[in-house]
């Protein structure tokens, strides 16, 4: 019986979305940091104003990252008066998150580069070619959603 063949990490199409990914977020990070922003910290912007999530677990969970990073990004966002973490009404135990205006302004002034750069990257494919792209990245997510509090 002969061995399999070695593995090739650059035949993996795993390692290439990996690869993909990273070059993107690179790009986008690279643009943010202009703002003031990180990708995270872009994200939260996003979670709170534009998808009306409030409380860090949601945030978190919609985020894909775990709660101490969150609450982390809380944090330096507070003490950077992008947003206000207030007491819930009526359980006291419950944080809500708010953007300041501040923070609205941050998002506002970055939302273009976050644009620029899907357009720089998305743009070399064919809308049809984009739909598909999403559409199979979402089955490949299927049931994995669960577990991304593990990164």
């Amino acid at each position: 019986m002969s061995a399999p063949p070695p593995y090739r990490l650059h035949a993996s199409v795993l390692y290439q979305m990996t690869l993909t990914s990273r070059l993107q977020e690179r790009r986008l990070e690279e643009g943010l940091r202009a703002h003031g922003l990180t990708r995270i910290t872009w994200c939260v912007l996003l979670a709170v104003a534009n998808e009306g999530r409030s409380q860090p677990s949601e945030i978190a969970e919609f985020i894909g990252i775990d709660r101490t990073a969150c609450s982390r990004a809380l944090r330096q966002m507070e003490a950077a008066g992008l947003i206000v973490r207030r007491n819930g009404v009526p359980d006291r135990r419950t944080t809500h998150v708010v953007l300041t205006a501040a923070g609205q302004a941050r998002l506002s002034a970055a939302t273009p580069v976050a644009e620029e750069n899907g357009r720089h990257f998305l743009g070399k494919l064919a809308p049809d070619e984009v739909e598909q792209i999403a559409r199979l990245m979402a089955r490949l997510r299927e049931g994995e959603a669960a577990g991304l509090d593990r990164f």
